[in-house]
């Protein structure tokens, strides 16, 4: 029998949107089920709020904004934080001291995929943010998260204080954003089944089982 062909999974999220931290554990724990389904993931841009600047905002200019008030998004809060605790997760809203625009974060992810670290890439700058309430608009930060996941410390500071791939990037979320994509995390199965939303691991394992089972009949034909 010939070897199965693997199902690409595009994941679209960005490292500041706690549905895509909790979304991010639960694909991963639905990729555990389905161990036998050979996958190539890949890590999308998005921008959650493409209009906060490059140097970031306060993180209560930003609920202000967003939310009409610091004390409005509480309540919302509490319901991600108690989300995000079920999965094993940490969310610590009250550490996030400011608001980043996450377009390097995105420059990382990308650069780390180079070397196959993309999901830890991803991973690592979650957790800072949102378990550590670490400042993803400080250089020093995303240099020594890049270096925690295996890319050099000088190398990825020179890259960050260019423009390198900042077109690639915006031009990948606005592709998504083209697609018809306005909520994430959102998983496209074989660049044709999207799934919206953090859904239940048993719920993506059945679609990655579907849809590899498809791809796979129409390669035998």
């Amino acid at each position: 029998m010939s070897a199965l062909k693997p199902l690409t999974i595009d994941i679209v999220s960005d490292v500041v949107c706690p549905w895509c931290y909790i979304g991010k554990h639960r694909i991963e724990e639905a990729l555990k089920q389905v161990a036998e389904v050979p996958v190539e993931v890949h890590w999308r841009p998005f921008f959650l709020n493409p209009w906060v600047p490059r140097e970031g905002i306060s993180r209560d200019d930003y609920l202000t904004t967003k939310f009409g008030s610091v004390e409005a998004y509480k309540g919302i809060a509490g319901r991600v934080v108690a989300a995000a605790a079920e999965e094993g997760l940490s969310y610590r809203p009250e550490l996030v001291a400011r608001q980043p625009n996450t377009i390097d974060c995105h420059r990382l992810i990308h650069w780390a995929e180079a070397i196959g670290k993309a999901a830890e890439m991803k991973q690592r700058l979650m957790e800072l943010y949102f378990r550590d309430g670490g400042d993803l608009t400080d250089i020093n930060v995303l240099v020594q998260a890049a270096v925690d996941c295996g890319l050099d410390a000088e190398d990825v500071r020179r890259r960050l204080a260019t423009d390198e791939d900042v077109a690639l990037v915006s031009g990948n979320a606005q592709e998504a954003a083209d697609k018809g994509i306005s909520g994430v995390p959102t998983y496209v199965f074989a660049h044709k089944y999207a799934v919206s939303g953090a859904q239940d691991p048993q719920m993506l394992a059945r679609a990655i089982r579907q849809v590899s089972a498809e791809i796979n009949a129409q390669a035998a034909e």
